[in-house]
């Protein structure tokens, strides 16, 4: 069973999950309109990972006996500047998502939740793949710089991330 303190932060990281997904959609929007279609493919892609994310929280609640309770989603921006700026926005993203992991963890081992901590412990290794690969594109960005025939090529390149399955979002 889980504690009223360890339940409510479980559903505020669902909540945002979920708004990740939302920001993720919001960037693809973005892409699809400055026609930057593999742009938008990887973050089409990262947007169904964060609603897989989600989902594993929403099952760990109700597997431990905990009430989900779905929060009202805070709606993401819709512009950005350039590439580099959503790619600087995602990497912020990412590294805010890995300290409420954290808080997390930290929640859990003070209610002494080991059944919470052991769940989290997926979520703390894949923020280290969130932030080195939403980082690995900016690094690339940032030495593009305005050099429109690499943006392209960039865009190929990233037009073939696929979308994760739920299979492989659980190992």
């Amino acid at each position: 069973m889980l504690s009223e303190k360890v339940q409510k932060a479980l559903n505020d990281q669902l909540n945002a999950e979920t708004y990740s997904a939302y920001l993720y959609l919001s960037m693809n929007a973005y892409f699809n309109t400055v026609n930057l279609n593999g742009f938008a493919n990887w973050m089409y892609a990262q947007a169904q990972e964060e609603l897989m994310h989600a989902m594993k929280f929403y099952e760990f609640i109700t597997q431990r006996g905990g009430k989900v309770v779905l929060a009202e989603i805070e709606a993401p921006p819709t512009e950005w500047d350039s590439p580099l700026s959503v790619f600087e926005n995602t990497l912020k993203h990412e590294q805010l998502v890995t300290r409420l992991i954290n808080e997390l963890v930290e929640t859990a081992l003070a209610e002494r939740d080991h059944a919470t901590n052991i769940f989290l412990q997926w979520f703390v290794t894949e923020q280290v793949e969130e932030e080195e690969s939403a980082g690995n594109v900016l690094e690339q960005l940032k030495l593009i710089g305005n050099d429109k025939s690499a943006l392209f090529m960039m865009d190929r390149e990233l037009s073939k991330r696929g979308a994760p399955t739920a299979d492989e979002e659980v190992a």
